[in-house]
């Protein structure tokens, strides 16, 4: 009888850990797809409002490159006024890239993965 009660009790056992096993797995599924879902919609929000920054930033240098032509009565110094512009903040923004870039991404990234 104590024989019996042994073998129920560790066949139960076995139930509920075969149970939580598959809770534990679905879990971690369910957490793992959260954590995609939330970065890849950033990720495309952040595409977008680059995308619409960068039409604007277009516009608004083909329009200050034809202003600065007008006013020195030449285009091309218009565009290559323009052009050094974006060079001299191509390279300010290459020498204080990662204070400025890599961690506000990391802070955000490290927000979503373990702060949930």
């Amino acid at each position: 009888m104590a024989f019996e009660e042994l073998k129920e009790n560790t066949e139960n056992i076995q139930e509920q850990a075969k149970e939580y096993l598959e809770a534990t797995a679905a879990y971690y599924k369910l957490r793992g797809f959260k954590l995609a879902m939330k970065s890849t919609t950033m990720i495309i929000k952040m595409s977008l409002i680059l995308l619409c920054f960068s039409m604007v930033l277009l516009f608004c240098s083909v329009a200050a490159a034809f202003a600065i032509g007008i006013a020195l009565d030449s285009y091309a110094y218009g565009f290559l006024i323009v052009g050094g512009i974006y060079l001299v903040l191509t390279m300010l923004l290459f020498t204080i890239k990662d204070r400025i870039i890599e961690g506000p991404i990391l802070e955000k990234f490290s927000e979503i993965f373990f702060n949930d």
